[in-house]
């Protein structure tokens, strides 16, 4: 081996620091893999080069990249670390020189077979992790011109190897992430279906007994009423629960996606049959509704608007005390659609009208609840509502019940008549 400019010239040095300002910005393993051994092939002036890669399962090497053409089943091919070139360079973590590659026992003549390539000498370097750790190795094969690689060429090979080694660790946890990711979104779709589909199976057998329940409590002596109470009592608690289940989906109400459609809204609250509500009527409470005498289209996703008005609807319930009444009312206002729940409860303090709209809020002292939940239904409405461009807010005299008004834009036709 000959000895040629031990140092390297700024020229190079320079090129090395943008290749590696390309490489770490770089995150598709294979544009990576394909630049690193173009650039190593060109600075050492080597007629080819290639990449191994070593699997940390396996402890095995594997053919990643190469300047030619490298066949699906010799990237699939294990390289040993005990009898090759290769193996040798990473596991004594150094680089190698093999002038003559007929005359060293190492070297396995089917690689070039593979690729239609005659290898004469390999100078291979180890590529390291940021531990400097041995991730696999860089090779330049054959000078041109059938010279010897310099020093110069050695300290490249090194240098443009560690580069290399870091940017293809960063770029495996970059995929590794991605794949991570993909993954996590996945898993939250699986989870957001489940509680889609076990909220809306129980709400039908729950309906049932509720309903149920109630006839068999309304039909019962005294010394039975107590027993039905608590059946009832368990059984509305059960329906708070499938409630906030169902609220769980839009917790990240600001990624949730709207399905919109035109919807009458009045036709929409009839639709749902608030004043048969089962909770409503396991505490004796009266739901009253009052709908605008005509149409109000407004451009809503049905399911969540749906949701919005339970949310409204459970939360008078729980408010307003046994045998008390709830108000629905749908009314025009000028260019927008009003929806009005009044319940006859305990009220809300007037400087905590605001404060109810945040989630977990509560208005009683979390030692003292008589009320249970989650504290997510009146966020939920608030964000789905804002979703949809639309207000909502309440009112209430504290002691006399409280009300809480939705407004929608109505999708007026274009002479403004309706």
């Amino acid at each position: 081996m000959s000895v040629q400019h031990p140092k390297l010239n700024a020229k190079r040095m320079a090129r090395l620091v943008e290749i590696s300002r390309v490489l770490n910005a770089t995150t598709n393993l294979s544009h990576l893999l394909s630049r690193i051994i173009s650039e190593a092939a060109e600075l050492t002036q080597a007629e080819a080069a290639s990449i191994l890669l070593l699997d940390p399962k396996t402890q095995q090497l594997h053919f990643k990249a190469s300047s030619n053409k490298v066949p699906p089943e010799m990237a699939n091919m294990a390289v040993s670390l005990d009898d090759s070139i290769a193996g040798a360079i990473l596991t004594e973590n150094k680089p190698m020189y093999i002038q003559d590659v007929s005359q060293d026992s190492r070297w396995n003549q089917n690689v070039d077979d593979a690729i239609a390539f005659r290898t004469r000498s390999i100078l291979g370097v180890p590529m390291h992790n940021v531990a400097q750790e041995p991730v696999g190795v860089l090779e330049a094969l054959n000078k041109v011109g059938g010279g010897d690689f310099s020093v110069q060429d050695f300290e490249t090979l090194s240098i443009l190897a560690d580069i290399a080694g870091v940017a293809v660790e960063q770029a495996r946890l970059f995929n590794e992430l991605e794949q991570a990711n993909a993954e996590l979104n996945e898993l939250d779709q699986l989870k957001t279906d489940f509680i889609a589909i076990a909220s809306h199976e129980l709400r039908t057998p729950l309906s049932v007994i509720l309903g149920y329940v109630s006839f068999l409590r309304d039909e019962s002596g005294p010394e039975m009423m107590e027993q039905f109470d608590n059946v009832l009592q368990a059984a509305v608690h059960l329906r708070t629960l499938i409630q906030d289940m169902l609220n769980l989906r839009y917790v990240d109400a600001g990624t949730a996606q709207l399905t919109r459609q035109q919807v009458d809204l009045v036709e929409l609250v009839q639709d749902m049959n608030l004043e048969q509500d089962e909770t409503a009527a396991a505490k004796e409470q009266t739901v009253h509704v009052t709908l605008h005498d005509g149409n109000l289209p407004v451009l809503i996703d049905q399911d969540m608007m749906e949701v919005i008005i339970g949310n409204l609807l459970n939360n008078a319930v729980k408010f307003t005390p046994k045998g008390g009444q709830i108000g629905v009312k749908v009314q025009r206002q000028g260019r927008e659609a009003w929806f009005h729940i009044k319940d006859s409860g305990i009220g809300i303090p007037e400087d905590q009208l605001e404060r109810i709209f945040k989630r977990f809020y509560q208005v009683e002292s979390p030692l003292r609840r008589q009320h249970e939940g989650m504290g997510l239904g009146l966020s939920i409405a608030k964000e789905l509502v804002e979703l949809h461009g639309g207000r909502i807010w309440a009112e209430s005299s504290n002691q006399h019940g409280s009300e809480f008004i939705i407004a929608l834009r109505l999708e007026l036709p274009p002479t403004g008549l309706l």
